[in-house]
């Protein structure tokens, strides 16, 4: 099973909140939908029942299409936190005059709500949107009432009447669909929220880590540098009249300093370990970054932990020749367990195996560097070696066989290759027996 690194989680994190981005966006796209249509209804019906002429369709169609640009902008702008005051009000002006078609249609109802919807996704108090929403109401109402005797000849209410009724009624349809734009704005909010607060948990997390290193850095040396200290000065002070006192007190100097570094060693250990997955990742990244054209195979699981620094050690090195010695366009990483036995006494049972391949050899072969023979002796540690030189004509190959420790338990291998229980298999045989190329 593959592990994620902290950097792949937090590509994933930032895919999700851009894919959500995306989502939010298109779904005020698709509610465009539902108020042109309907407008574009009215305005053929308007036109085939000539209240509407050639010019005034053409000028209606124009302002359609200039305020679907203007939506796109206030939800574009909205959402971001940028709308501007340019925008609404050229926008409002343009959905001003496009709602006088409510003389002509009462489709043309769904203009002034258009605009709104999209004018309440940017940041403001309820006492703004209230009035918004009052207001647009009340301006549709009043257009509406005006056209009312003529598109209704057969009603007798009066305007009087007939005003407040259509002004609450346009008023509680804004209302309504500001509520339900608010809370998808809102779930939008919510998203960024939970991303920010992921990477301010991820940064308060790395300053805890190093006030808890210092503090412990601060623990381990406080008192040996002290007494480092201290017994230098008694030596300096002692050397003359007493010097086989001196040679004590100094003897007890070395002992401190040893044992301060045998403790800033041990505390440091877990922080200069480096982890397979993420190296992997990085060194993939840092490859494709330099124009080099990375494969990595699949990563095997239950490698014991020192397995796993010892051989991300070899990668990391093994990109950095692969930039710095090479003129490679493409790099194979690749990692195998074997659990048989090779039979010409190489390390290949039950081990683990790495190897880089690359098709930038440059120039004749040189030595092996510091870098190369600093980690054979890391893997030489476990037992394992680290064999590299041309592989083909241009090719160049870096090999690490590191051995698998034994596993002893019912059915595990033991030193001799076969269970506890007297079964036979490796506990390396987590992949099918295979010799390396």
């Amino acid at each position: 099973m593959a592990v994620a690194t902290t950097a792949d989680i937090e590509e994933q994190a930032a895919r999700r909140l851009e894919r959500y981005r995306r989502v939010t966006y298109r779904s005020f796209m698709f509610a465009a939908m539902g108020f042109v249509l309907p407008a574009l209804y009215g305005l053929e019906d308007a036109y085939t029942r000539g209240d509407a002429g050639a010019p005034l369709t053409a000028a209606v169609v124009a302002g359609l299409a200039v305020l679907s640009w203007c939506y796109t902008r206030l939800v574009r702008g909205g959402l971001e936190g940028t709308l501007s005051k340019r925008d609404t009000v050229a926008s409002a002006a343009v959905a001003a005059a496009l709602s006088l078609m409510l003389l002509t249609s009462p489709w043309f109802s769904v203009i002034p709500v258009f605009w709104v919807s999209a004018v309440v996704l940017s940041p403001m108090g309820r006492g703004r949107i209230v009035a918004l929403c009052a207001g647009t109401g009340t301006y549709c109402g009043a257009v509406a009432t005006a056209g009312a005797e003529r598109l209704y000849p057969e009603g007798d209410a009066p305007w009087y009447a007939i005003l407040p009724v259509l002004c609450a009624l346009y008023t509680a349809i804004c209302g309504f669909v500001v509520f339900v734009n608010r809370y998808q704005r809102r779930m939008w909010e919510l998203h960024q929220e939970a991303y920010a607060a992921r990477d301010a948990l991820a940064r308060l997390a790395v300053t805890e880590e190093r006030l808890r290193f210092s503090r412990d850095l601060h623990d381990l040396l406080g008192h040996s540098l002290s007494l480092i200290a201290v017994k230098s000065e008694l030596a300096k002070r002692t050397v003359r009249d007493d010097p086989d006192r001196a040679g004590a007190e100094m003897a007890d100097v070395q002992r401190a300093a040893r044992e301060a570094l045998r403790e800033v060693r041990a505390a440091v250990r877990g922080y200069r370990a480096v982890e397979l997955d993420a190296e992997l990742a990085g060194v993939r990244a840092v490859l494709e970054a330099a124009g080099v054209r990375c494969e990595i195979g699949r990563l095997p699981d239950g490698l014991p932990p020192a397995v796993r620094s010892v051989l991300a050690w070899v990668i990391r090195e093994g990109a950095t020749n692969v930039i710095k010695h090479s003129e490679a366009r493409h790099c194979t990483i690749s990692l195998d367990v074997y659990g048989a036995p090779s039979g010409d006494g190489a390390l290949y049972g039950d081990s683990v195996v790495l190897e880089m391949r690359n098709d930038g050899v440059r120039g004749a072969e040189t030595a092996a560097g510091s870098g190369l023979t600093g980690l054979t002796e890391r893997v030489a540690v476990l037992g394992g070696e680290i064999t590299a030189g041309r592989h083909g004509r241009d090719g160049y190959l870096l090999r690490a066989a590191v051995p698998l420790p034994p596993v002893h338990g019912p059915g595990e291998a033991g030193p001799d290759g076969r269970g506890s229980d007297g079964s036979g298999t490796g506990a390396g045989q987590v992949l099918p027996a295979a010799r390396p190329a």
